[in-house]
């Protein structure tokens, strides 16, 4: 498996933005696809976007989509989420996870990553 550190959490106002990186170590990134899941305060872990394997197919959740841009430098073993126009609701724990992609698909489920960093916490305020 691979280790992942997570970095970039602040507190913004909102309308500010953040951009938030994954870095990974241990293990053969680009042969994982990767989603930023958060967790807010008294809420289960939720999806906000993902990315394949080798950065041609990404994935959004509804409420971030046109905010929120997800990349990854297999080079550098990273992935990043901008994270542009934030609201209050977007505060959370930002957590970076990791699975192995046999193909380059990707995955839409938190349960799907069994590979996850500590999480960068995000406060958005009013």
């Amino acid at each position: 498996q691979v280790q992942l550190v997570e970095s970039g959490g602040s507190t913004v106002q909102t309308g500010g933005a953040l951009r938030l990186s994954c870095a990974a170590s241990g293990g053969t990134f680009s042969l994982h696809a990767v989603g930023w899941v958060r967790q807010a305060p008294g809420k289960e872990h939720e999806l906000v976007a993902a990315i394949n394997k080798i950065g041609t197919i990404t994935y959004y959740q509804d409420s971030v989509k046109g905010r929120f841009t997800i990349s990854r430098d297999n080079g550098n073993n990273t992935v990043s989420l901008q994270m542009n126009s934030l609201k209050p609701k977007d505060t959370a724990v930002y957590y970076c996870a990791a699975e192995p992609a046999d193909n380059l698909g990707i995955y839409i489920y938190p349960t799907s990553y069994h590979s996850w960093g500590q999480g960068t916490q995000v406060i958005v305020s009013s």
